[in-house]
């Protein structure tokens, strides 16, 4: 009887993916980093920390707080918008982290992933500035670093998203655990180990949508992937083709596996340039139906009563993720088409106050939400959406949406991100003092030790 040859699960692919980025990951400098890259970094870097200032009084954050004093944790890095609160090494990027991601109101990359990925990777940098003294410079090579990892490995994934997964706990952890590793200095055999002992911690269900577990997710993918690049430090080891191996990422966590794309133009194509900036405190994928509704609460001006019906085309993205008729609670209302478009149509704007659990049980708004009909349409982009508004009188004004904005196809400007910024950052820390730091992270790149621009933030 002839033997058949075994084939391991694990058995080498010598595809070479995963040890291909690591290795573009340790070798690139801040020289390699095109202009745009760079400034694409500062204004990434703006964005979250003004997200997490904003959701530092959030309850949310409260309980957190609460139960990491409980279980002690020692006092090394500094927790944004807390008075000087210093917690653990890997306590620190859970918080940071899931106050970036709390409100829905940070940045979101849509280029074959819907991903969030500053919130978790930026939070587990900032830790480890405290930890190991870097330059401002050093931080956005770690940050480009992980941004690049991050979201190719989810293209490389395309199927991940479908299967309830939750990405910016996955891919945020990817993102995390290689931006750790370059932010470390670590060579290119330890940030190949780094990315795979990050990419098994990777966790996070879309079933978590609409409680505080969601955002709980990015600052659990922060913690995992400063704990990666730590341990990839002292010799920890892991697969070598954790992205494309038989039992790799790409394979387990998605029905469709395509790793080739994860290298494809590496150092050509900077993922950081596609990244979109949210306008609006909910799902990305709401962003152009709202733009739709304000566009109509300032062209149409029809009393809420006088209102007979709002008709929504939208892609079929928006409905499957967001589908949420009645929610009961702020954090839900921001995956609740009826409640969005009736906030924005009511209120002109869909901003933090907007989704707060006050507003989501407000008598105008379950009086509105009833109105708004839904369907779906198959060749729309996910940024795209049409809203028509019918009055009671049989009248008809519409607002047709091509690109929502924020996108990369309609972004949003310097000058109105450091208005958000400002707006965001500046109940927890001062109007002056938000005026300090947004000055410092527009001039980044000249900073000579973050933990300068991180006393900026408490």
């Amino acid at each position: 009887m002839a033997s058949a040859k075994t084939e391991y699960g694990v058995a080498s692919l010598d595809l070479g993916v995963t040890k291909a980025l690591a290795g573009f990951i340790a070798g690139l400098r801040f020289a390699d980093l095109p202009a745009p890259v760079v400034h694409e970094a500062r204004r990434g870097v703006m964005d979250v920390i003004g997200c997490a200032l904003a959701a530092s009084r959030h309850p949310t954050i409260g309980i957190l707080l609460d139960t990491f004093a409980a279980t002690g944790s020692a006092p090394v890095a500094r927790v944004l918008g807390q008075g000087g609160l210093r917690l653990g090494l890997l306590d620190a990027p859970v918080a940071n982290g899931q106050m970036g991601h709390l409100l829905d109101f940070d940045d979101t990359h849509m280029g074959g992933v819907v991903l969030h990925t500053s919130s978790p990777l930026l939070s587990a940098l900032l830790a480890l500035a405290e930890h190991k003294p870097v330059s401002g410079r050093e931080l956005i090579v770690a940050y480009v670093s992980g941004f690049e990892a991050g979201v190719r490995a989810g293209q490389g994934a395309p199927a991940h998203h479908d299967g309830g997964w939750h990405l910016t706990g996955t891919l945020g952890a990817i993102a995390a655990g290689a931006g750790a590793a370059r932010l470390l200095g670590l060579d290119a055999q330890q940030t190949n180990h780094a990315i795979g002992i990050a990419t098994t911690q990777a966790a996070g269900m879309q079933q978590n949508r609409g409680t505080m577990c969601k955002s709980f997710h990015a600052g659990k993918a922060a913690a995992s992937g400063a704990l990666a690049g730590l341990l990839a430090a002292r010799g920890f080891n892991s697969s070598e083709e954790i992205l494309e191996g038989k039992r790799g990422f790409t394979r387990i966590y998605s029905t469709v596996a395509v790793p080739e794309r994860i290298t494809e133009g590496l150092g050509e194509r900077f993922e950081l340039t596609r990244n979109g900036y949210k306008p609006y405190a909910c799902g990305i994928v709401l962003h152009p139906l709202i733009d739709a509704m304000i566009a109509l609460h300032g062209s149409a001006r029809i009393p809420a009563e006088a209102v007979d019906r709002v008709e929504l085309q939208v892609h079929p993205h928006a409905v499957k993720i967001t589908g949420v008729d009645d929610p009961k609670s702020g954090l839900m209302s921001k995956f609740s088409i009826n409640h969005s478009a009736s906030v924005a149509y009511l209120d002109g704007t869909a901003g933090i106050a907007q989704y707060s659990d006050a507003r989501a049980r407000s008598a105008d708004v379950l009086a509105f939400r009833p109105k708004v009909q839904v369907t779906t349409v198959e060749s729309f982009g996910k940024d795209q959406a049409h809203a028509t508004l019918v009055t009671t009188d049989g009248r008809r004004f519409e607002a047709p949406v091509a690109h929502a904005s924020g996108t990369v196809a309609n972004p949003m400007s310097d000058a109105a991100l450091e208005r958000k910024f400002l707006g965001n950052a500046g109940e927890a820390l001062g109007a002056e003092r938000a005026k300090r730091l947004a000055g410092a992270i527009w001039a980044l790149d000249e900073v000579g030790d973050i933990r300068d621009l991180i006393a900026l933030c408490v």
